[in-house]
């Protein structure tokens, strides 16, 4: 009896035991000091925010966590499951358009009594019960919840990037972002968003995923994604069909609207994508993935191309045929992502003008993207137009203008985007610079896209209150460092001299 005392005691204590469940030692509390973009205020940063969130040790000494957990961080700590000390990390691999970001600390022997978690293999199943572990808000210790997977979806993330999502029954709050979800030991995705307005409905970046995330990191370098970005629609109706001339037991996708306009892109309108490689298309662009699960045939992409290009079999006027589709990864959209840069700003008389971005119109939020629309914005209405020589991006004024006898009369012109200065189209923020420093004559006019009034000032009057304004509002820089030399150029007529 005295010896089972014995061994009962030393079990208890053995540090052998208070490492024996690898998955809560494997997962960890992210602390992130972060200082997001101020949209409202381009000319600086936002507010210094506390935020947590989740992260799990995975192979390679590393940690797997979301981007949006990490993203405009300035100091990043990692504390480990029961311990207070809190240890510097670094990134080493962000995906903003996949969630998805890798961390190094400094100190390596954090991950001493910390083994990796493996990745699970594959697609798991529908209704495989999954734990939840993250570090959610409302208390300090490690939570665990379980649920179920009650969906697999190939769908889009962030700027249009196509990938695999799980939805599960499990409840998720802030805080659970970047923590693993499990089954059987081993990790099946990724935590990394919710449904605030839903009960128990979250989402999991799946392995597949994170695996493509990894392979794209080997070199140092992340990447991104090939895409395949034409319009396309399904070929079900018997009209449409018979249209396209398709045989009753073909399926596949039409292509509604090309990509680009390039004479050697092989694709064009009314085509039909029938099979990715060996693989036939159903009626609704699905392929068999696996028992009981149908996935838009983009999942296959990263399996099938081969140095951007993808192997297609198309129908053409009737006709059979097999294309090399060139696929991209950062196309240059008009209203580009900002990926953890800031924006740019340049200050003239009362107005602040700033590069329109994707980031600012999730900031918006659906009633803001709603007032946007309205009133006609190309912020919304060419979201996903892609840049070219004529406008390489859109420039927005900013929410407000400063206070000023200057603008009285004028309505706040909210987020619009300039069209033309004095006559001249806009092309980029550069170019608005460039059009202002060398304006000529008694008047500036700036003419807004959609429904927002044309603003006129007296031009060298707008030139003589922009440093007053920057005093009175206590702004530092009137400029974007990036914009110095074009407004700082002495081949301009915009000022006196």
């Amino acid at each position: 009896m005295f010896l089972r005392s014995l061994v009962v005691i030393f079990l208890l204590f053995s540090p052998i035991v208070a490492c024996a469940d690898p998955i809560r030692n494997a997962v960890v509390k992210i602390h992130s000091s972060r200082r997001p973009p101020d949209f409202l205020r381009p000319w600086t940063k936002g507010p210094l925010r506390q935020t947590t969130g989740s992260g799990v040790v995975i192979d390679g000494k590393r940690i797997l966590t979301n981007a949006h957990v990490v993203q405009y961080t300035s100091r990043l700590l990692v504390q480990g499951y029961q311990s207070t000390e809190r240890i510097p990390a670094r990134i080493v691999g962000f995906a903003p358009e996949m969630d998805l970001a890798l961390l190094e600390v400094e100190d390596e022997s954090f991950f001493d009594n910390r083994p990796p978690l493996p990745l699970a293999e594959g697609i798991p199943k529908l209704k495989e019960t999954v734990n939840v572990y993250g570090y959610p808000i409302g208390g300090d210790q490690l939570s665990i919840t379980e649920g179920i997977i009650s969906r697999i979806e190939f769908t889009r993330y962030f700027d249009l990037t196509p990938g695999l999502r799980i939805q599960i029954d499990a409840a998720l709050n802030p805080g659970n972002s970047g923590g693993p979800a499990l089954a059987e030991g081993k990790i099946v995705g990724l935590v990394f968003s919710g449904i605030p307005s839903a009960e128990n409905i979250g989402y999991l970046i799946p392995t597949e995923e994170i695996r493509l995330f990894l392979k794209d990191l080997e070199d140092g370098t992340y990447n991104g994604k090939h895409k395949m970005l034409d319009e396309m629609q399904t070929v079900r109706n018997p009209a449409l069909r018979n249209r396209l001339q398709l045989p009753s037991e073909t399926g596949g996708v039409m292509i509604r609207k090309i990509f680009t306009e390039e004479d050697n892109y092989p694709l064009k309108a009314w085509d039909v994508v029938t099979k990715i490689g060996d693989v036939p298309l159903d009626q609704e662009g699905n392929v068999q993935v696996e028992d009981n699960l149908r996935l838009s045939f983009q999942y296959l992409i990263p399996r099938y191309q081969k140095d951007g290009l993808l192997p297609l079999t198309i129908m053409r006027d009737g006709q059979e045929m097999d294309i090399q589709l060139p696929l991209v990864i950062n196309p240059e959209w008009l209203v580009k992502p900002l990926k953890g840069t800031y924006p740019q700003h340049f200050i003239f008389g009362p107005i602040v003008f700033s590069s329109g971005s994707q980031d600012l119109l999730r900031t918006a939020g659906p009633r803001g993207e709603a007032l946007l629309a309205s009133r006609r914005n190309p912020l919304i209405r060419r979201r996903y137009d892609l840049a070219d020589s004529d406008r390489k991006e859109l420039v927005v004024m900013g929410a407000r203008m400063f206070p000023h006898p200057i603008h009285e009369g004028y309505d706040p012109q909210v987020f619009a985007v300039v069209e033309k200065v004095n006559d001249q189209p806009v092309k980029s923020l550069l170019h608005l610079v460039e059009l202002i420093r060398s304006s000529e004559g008694e008047f500036i006019i700036f003419t807004l896209a959609g429904n927002y009034e044309t603003l006129i000032f007296p031009r060298q009057e707008m030139f003589d209150i922009t440093e007053s304004i920057l005093e009175d509002e206590g702004i530092r820089y009137q400029y974007s460092k990036t914009l110095a030399p074009a407004w700082e150029t002495k081949t301009g007529a915009g000022q006196n001299e």
